[in-house]
């Protein structure tokens, strides 16, 4: 072996037991550093004191904020049951208004009834339902904002009319011929379409 390969070998071998060594030294060095925290802590109360009631305070801040959680999730449970329990009264009792008037209007029948069978006079059952009929349509109009329309001899309107018959005769545009039921406006929307006949303008035999 040549006296360099030998120094090289020697080399090596220096290095690993400088490892060897280093590492336990690093080992109680970490032991001694923590030993003397622990010991330079204890050496110091006010710390250590500092210390828990930190940890006190936190604790207590935790458990109140977790206390508000649970408060605020209990108000939104109670807020959404609420909620949805007015929902559903409106839903049920939406007509109340309007079936408190119709019931009005039953009663004033059951008296127009009870009178025309103790009278069996035919003017005065005529003129009880006219005036009830008069009564139904001016609550209809002034409360609920319904009113009819008017369809004979108007322009057919397929958005108010719906055509049931049609004929052939002199006109210019399709116009109403016949009226077979009412039309009904709630405000400014259609609610019921008119039942008409459409009389249609004739062709002529160019046309045809």
């Amino acid at each position: 072996m040549s006296k360099q390969a030998k120094r090289s070998g020697e080399e090596t071998a220096d290095h690993k037991s400088a490892e060897q060594t280093k590492a336990p030294q690093q080992e109680f060095s970490q032991e001694t550093s923590a030993e003397q925290a622990d010991e330079h802590a204890s050496a110091n109360p006010a710390l250590l004191a500092e210390k828990d009631e930190r940890i006190v305070k936190l604790e207590e801040e935790l458990s109140s904020l977790k206390d508000q959680y649970l408060r605020k999730l209990a108000d939104y449970e109670n807020f959404r049951k609420r909620m949805f329990r007015e929902k559903e009264d409106a839903v049920g009792y939406a007509n109340s208004q309007i079936l408190t008037d119709l019931v009005t209007v039953l009663d004033d029948f059951d008296r127009a009834v009870h009178s025309s069978e103790n009278s069996k006079d035919f003017q005065s059952l005529h003129d009880g339902v006219a005036m009830i009929h008069r009564t139904l349509l001016s609550t209809l109009e002034n409360k609920y904002g319904l009113s009819r329309f008017d369809s004979l001899n108007q322009p057919f309107d397929p958005n108010r009319h719906e055509a049931m018959m049609s004929e052939q005769g002199e006109c210019e545009e399709p116009l109403v011929a016949e009226e077979y039921v009412k039309g009904y406006m709630l405000k400014d929307r259609v609610l019921r379409s008119a039942k008409v006949k459409v009389r249609m303008p004739e062709q002529s035999a160019d046309q045809a």
